[in-house]
């Protein structure tokens, strides 16, 4: 007597394409995403920054971005945090500092801030953490770590602590106020945020 074959049928062979797709989302990390996420806001603004076009700035499928997201707030929120992160300090360009003269200092804060690719992520990220808890909490710490490093300077210069954080709280002031004035007002020229330090630095008495 000869055996029927049975009815189960073995399992189709996953794509190529498929396998692929599957390994580069494995590659891929987290910082590989928000990295993607920056460089759509920066290209076509907050509002493409979408599922679809982050997974195409990749060259990976939609099922790569839910390997490691739940969904697009996620991502949004992932990439706030990382972007205010001190160990991102590298990518606004405040790595050396502290290597530097503080007039020096002082005056590449100014520059770095009126950078068109910095103003544009900070106002999306303070845009969000209007509405995001762990987005504004993380603002507030990229905030406070500024603060720190200009009052470190100032005191650097001879300020006493307490005109040190009352220049720090000013000059970070005007910063926030850029970021949110900018499309309405002139940017400040090199030459113009120099004087506004001379302004702040040699202003009143060091004591």
């Amino acid at each position: 007597m000869i055996d029927e074959p049975g009815n189960s049928r073995p399992p189709a062979p996953v794509s190529k394409r498929k396998a692929a797709a599957r390994k580069a989302a494995r590659r891929l990390g987290v910082e590989d995403w928000t990295n993607a996420a920056l460089r759509v806001l920066l290209r076509d603004g907050v509002g493409a920054v979408t599922i679809a076009k982050v997974c195409e700035e990749l060259g990976v499928t939609k099922g790569s971005f839910y390997w490691h997201f739940d969904g697009i707030d996620q991502l949004l929120e992932t990439t706030a945090q990382f972007w205010c992160a001190d160990h991102n300090d590298a990518a606004r360009g405040f790595h050396d500092l502290d290597e530097l003269p503080v007039e020096q200092r002082l005056e590449r804060m100014g520059a770095l801030l009126t950078e068109e690719r910095v103003w544009q992520i900070e106002l999306a990220v303070r845009d969000w953490a209007r509405t995001n808890a762990k987005v504004a909490e993380a603002v507030k710490a990229l905030d406070q770590r500024i603060f720190h490093t200009l009052s470190k300077a100032l005191i650097e210069l001879g300020f006493s602590p307490e005109q040190s954080e009352m220049r720090a709280g000013l000059m970070c002031f005007a910063g926030i106020g850029f970021v949110h004035g900018n499309q309405n007002l002139p940017v400040p020229t090199a030459d113009q945020r120099r004087e506004f330090f001379r302004f702040i630095t040699s202003a009143g008495p060091r004591c």
